[in-house]
């Protein structure tokens, strides 16, 4: 039973900031919490990330971006990547986490979902609304385990 998932980008900024409050916000009997690969360390979430959830009732509020490690992925059941990419350092990094690692985008066809980071606010946006139909993938297989 999956009790508990990472979300992994790039930088813990933008995507998976937003991937993990919505997962948490659907799923409040999970543990959901994220991570970034190449962490920009101590960083809240982007401004436009921040909006963004906030104009569609997700709170950022609180969020510190932090570097994905093979111990913090040892803590998870489930870590859910936006990019096939980012699937690929997370085995190099973690080899121990390859069977639990899935992509974020996998209910979407395997989708990867791009990163918004210095892009327009309508790319941004456009970005929320890839992971809002991801989530809800997930929501539908995790919500019923």
């Amino acid at each position: 039973m999956i009790s508990s998932v990472l979300v992994v980008c790039v930088g813990n900024i933008c995507r998976s900031p937003i991937g993990e409050r919505m997962l948490a916000q659907t799923l409040p009997a999970l543990s959901v919490e994220s991570a970034g690969i190449n962490a920009v360390v101590g960083n809240p979430a982007s401004q436009h990330s921040v909006d963004i959830a906030a104009e569609n009732g997700i709170s950022l509020d609180g969020h510190v971006s932090r570097q994905f490690t093979s111990e913090i992925a040892a803590d998870f059941d489930l870590i859910l990547a936006l990019e096939k990419g980012h699937m690929k350092v997370i085995a190099e990094q973690a080899p121990e986490a390859r069977g639990k690692t899935m992509l974020f985008g996998h209910w979407m066809d395997g989708k990867d979902i791009p990163d918004p980071y210095g892009k327009s606010r309508e790319y941004y946006l456009a970005v929320f609304e890839q992971i809002r139909e991801a989530s809800e993938g997930w929501v539908a297989k995790l919500g019923s385990t």
